[in-house]
């Protein structure tokens, strides 16, 4: 009873009100997408809308726990993290460009290009293949996880990361890197990154749909006369060469790959088994032939 009213009558008065719905809609919660174990889901990250303001490196250091790196600005950029890191697993780049004024013959012109960073949860992960204990795993979201109470510090899936994402922790020695919050995905929640950011820049959902999504904008870029723009990690395009695929984490660019410190040509540790294989094989090959030319000659 309020104010002599069974709490029913007063929801009824007031159809407005905040006892209506004391939690939020599900859709508040994810973005409008339906979390459901045997998806997958992804980040499509739009650079052309970021505004460089870090909320999503914020929002996930404080959802993960996660304590600053050595905060400092580089001298050449206002980018203060550098890089992504055992405890960064988002970092938004500041990349600076400038026009030469004696060359172009015009006034002094700047550029900004602002990118938020973060692992891209191959299709086909290179750490994952690099890793002897089983620690790196595929969620049942289509996800890349590290199992640190596994991991055996090896650091092999450091070097098999082509994206230079996996890190170890000097402090545990175990590899760390972003989990797509696997466990706000357990409970029907939106990644914290995404959700936390202003523009949009960071989309989330599953990757069939961004992948529409991304081309609809890219489309429509083309289209307002951003001829440069294009997708980094989409099917069959930059940064899903080799046995990569595709990257449920994937990318709008508008300038190369590595501006924007990205490989062109990105592969997995399997990728070059088979070339050294032959080459190996190829090399045998012609000792052989040397050697039976040899002894030909002998007798």
């Amino acid at each position: 009873m309020i104010a002599g009213l069974p709490l029913s009558n007063r929801v009824r008065d007031y159809p407005e009100s905040e006892f209506r719905h004391p939690l939020p809609h599900e859709a508040e919660l994810t973005a409008g997408v339906r979390i459901e174990p045997g998806r997958s889901y992804g980040f499509f990250t739009d650079t052309t809308v970021c505004i460089g303001c870090k909320a999503c490196e914020v929002a996930c250091k404080e959802w993960n726990n996660l304590p600053a790196d050595n905060l400092g600005l580089t001298g050449d950029s206002y980018d203060n993290t550098g890089h992504l890191s055992a405890n960064t697993w988002r970092h938004v780049a500041f990349i600076e460009q400038m026009a030469d004024r004696p060359t172009e013959m015009r006034p002094f012109q700047s550029n900004w290009l602002m990118m938020s960073d973060v692992c891209k949860h191959c299709h086909n992960p290179p750490c994952m293949e690099a890793c002897p204990t089983g620690a790196l795993f595929k969620t049942e979201f289509d996800t890349v996880v590290v199992q640190q109470d596994i991991c055996n510090g090896c650091g092999y899936c450091v070097p098999a990361c082509p994206f230079g994402v996996v890190d170890l922790n000097p402090l545990d020695g175990k590899a760390h890197k972003c989990t797509l919050c696997y466990d706000r995905l357990k409970g029907g929640l939106e990644p914290a990154c995404a959700k936390s950011c202003p523009t949009d820049s960071i989309q989330f959902g599953e990757v069939a749909d961004l992948q529409q999504r991304a081309a609809k904008r890219l489309e429509h870029l083309h289209a307002v006369g951003v001829p440069s723009a294009y997708l980094y990690g989409a099917p069959d395009g930059p940064g899903a060469t080799g046995g990569l695929k595709y990257l449920n984490a994937f990318f709008l660019l508008t300038d190369r790959p590595e501006v924007y410190n990205l490989p062109e040509a990105p592969t997995r540790p399997s990728d070059r088994v088979a070339p050294s294989l032959l080459s190996g094989l190829a090399a045998v090959a012609g000792l052989a032939v040397a050697a039976v030319a040899l002894f030909s000659r002998r007798d």
